[in-house]
């Protein structure tokens, strides 16, 4: 281990405060145990990953629409935000930032001098990744726009 990682990490033991926010994700009679994984079709996987390549975007140096898109993504979706952060490359350059969720995370990646936006949209459980879509290509109107879907994590019976 890297010694002043070794040193950062000698100073917190049980009975030190969290340095970062705990969700409590139950919300009644769920067991604790519950993971979150998604079942559908036969299938059992963590979550559904989907990469959008946006391309002859607008819009990508605007701080305040993506907060503001971010945060209606994860509503339309049916996730839980937890916190957005966001960074702007000034002046005019491109913004990078992550929503955390509940149920994973949507993170953003913009190059406005190209029209290029990367979004990687991760959740798992009853979320619907696929609903932010429409929200993404209203607010940032791609001229192309690609979508990769990926199951992770998927569980193999042996």
């Amino acid at each position: 281990m890297h010694s002043n990682l070794a040193a950062a990490t000698a100073q917190f033991d049980d009975n030190t405060p969290a340095r970062w926010p705990v969700h409590n994700q139950l919300h009644g009679n769920e067991p604790e145990t519950q993971d979150h994984f998604v079942r559908r079709e036969n299938l059992e996987f963590a979550g559904t990953h989907l990469i959008l390549d946006l391309w002859g975007a607008s819009h990508l140096d605007d701080l305040e629409l993506m907060e503001c898109k971010l945060r209606e993504s994860v509503e339309v979706a049916g996730a839980t935000l937890l916190h957005i952060h966001l960074h702007h490359f000034t002046p005019n350059g491109g913004i990078s930032g992550v929503a955390v969720l509940a149920e994973s995370h949507i993170s953003v990646h913009t190059w406005p001098e190209r029209g290029y936006a990367a979004f990687d949209v991760f959740m798992c459980g009853d979320a619907e990744p696929e609903k932010t879509i429409p929200v993404l290509k209203q607010a940032f109107k791609p001229t192309q726009l690609n979508v990769t879907e990926h199951l992770r994590g998927m569980v193999i019976d042996d």
